[in-house]
């Protein structure tokens, strides 16, 4: 139940994930007509003067909040984070950075698309570049390093298999795994990357989340589904230089819905884009705003994760997480149970309790507490003091 008398869950879903209250009531007071329009937003024509300004106000609202500099272009896309695995090795290709590089490439070698595996979502990105007819290259497979145990951290420098610069079209990874509740830190990897070599980043379930450098990334994509919005929307900000494509006949085999020098060149809006989706992201970045921004939402997350991970590490007979501290997720927090006859009498009491969507990923099993922006710290406390009491009552 709500302070305003709503009855709500605490929803820790992975994806599709929880909105703030304060935005779904602006939704809710405005959807059957929208600014006196006599119209939905649902059903406004994404050509209208007034979608046209929603879209506006959301791009220039993101990149105030993410300080995007003015050489980066941010498309509003459809499509997810496994459209973008193609897109992004597509794009990279043609751009005329890379296509140069390829041409001097030493011995004339398909230049390698190095990627960082350090979980489930990295894994699939690297398989669909090879589907697609890229060179893959694993800089590191974590799981391997922990003897197909699981995907647990990022191994030590010294196991990186790094391509020399000249070798290398882009590094590729995923600052934090969903699935595997694993995290990269700020520093963790791009500051040991070759200048000289885009980055590419998949912020799907992190962005909005902490600051970060846009500048020292080539490509960042994220899934507005955790951070930014409902499902639907994939948001992708790319360095202008790999934009550039004057070679002949390089674009010529990327799906225009894939190509982000369409979607530049065309307009934002080459064709109907997710309407809604642009209309909920524009007011969360507005909410976004209205608390202080991304340095009042890292203070949040650090806090409710501190919470979680407190109570797992004060009770080891009861609950079990397996990342390296160093890279636990401070998104989704994934445990384990002791005595795994343990999990429906938890799941009963969380969903009796009013906590939602706590299941590990039907991969892992176990159990997954997804705390992005829209959960509050009084809500990851409240949690925290049932799992508390549940592993007092049922420790041995």
């Amino acid at each position: 139940m709500s302070d305003k008398g709503v009855f709500r869950v605490t929803n820790f879903a992975a994806g599709p994930s929880a909105i703030p209250l304060e935005v779904l009531e602006v939704a809710q007071n405005e959807f059957l007509n929208y600014k006196d329009s006599g119209m939905s937003v649902l059903e406004l024509s994404h050509r209208s003067e007034l979608f046209e300004s929603i879209l506006s106000e959301a791009e220039t609202n993101l990149r105030g909040t993410l300080n995007i500099p003015d050489n980066y272009k941010v498309l509003f896309m459809q499509g997810g984070g496994t459209g973008e695995f193609a897109a992004c090795y597509l794009n990279m290709m043609a751009s005329d950075v890379i296509f140069n590089k390829q041409q001097s490439a030493p011995g004339g070698k398909q230049l390698k698309c190095a990627y960082f595996i350090t979980g489930i979502w990295s894994k699939k990105a690297y398989e669909e570049c090879s589907k697609i007819g890229g060179s893959p290259h694993a800089i590191v497979d974590a799981k391997k390093y922990y003897n197909g145990a699981g995907y647990f951290g990022l191994p030590p420098r010294e196991e990186w298999d790094m391509p020399k610069p000249e070798e290398t079209a882009f590094v590729y990874y995923c600052d934090n795994e969903t699935i595997g509740g694993v995290e990269m830190e700020v520093d963790s990897i791009v500051p040991h990357i070759d200048p000289s070599i885009p980055i590419v980043c998949d912020m799907s379930s992190n962005i909005l989340s902490r600051k970060f450098d846009v500048s020292k990334f080539g490509i960042i994509y994220a899934g507005a589904q955790k951070n930014i919005g409902p499902s639907g929307l994939t948001i992708v900000i790319i360095r202008d230089d790999l934009l550039s494509r004057n070679a002949p006949n390089n674009t010529s085999y990327i799906p225009s819905v894939l190509d982000y020098k369409y979607f530049v060149d065309q307009g934002p809006m080459p064709n109907t884009p997710p309407t809604f989706a642009i209309y909920m992201c524009g007011l969360v970045l507005k909410h976004i705003n209205r608390i202080g921004g991304l340095s009042t939402l890292e203070n949040n997350r650090n806090a409710k994760a501190k919470l979680i991970y407190d109570v797992l590490d004060a009770f080891p007979n009861c609950y079990n997480n397996p990342i390296d501290k160093r890279y636990r997720s401070k998104m989704n927090i994934v445990f384990t149970m002791k005595d795994k006859s343990l999990e429906q009498k938890l799941l009963k009491l969380a969903t009796e309790n009013h906590f939602v969507e706590i299941k590990g990923h039907r991969s892992v099993g176990g159990f997954r507490i997804s705390v992005y922006n829209s959960i509050t710290v009084e809500q990851a406390l409240k949690f925290s003091e049932l799992l508390v009491s549940f592993a007092k009552e049922n420790s041995q």
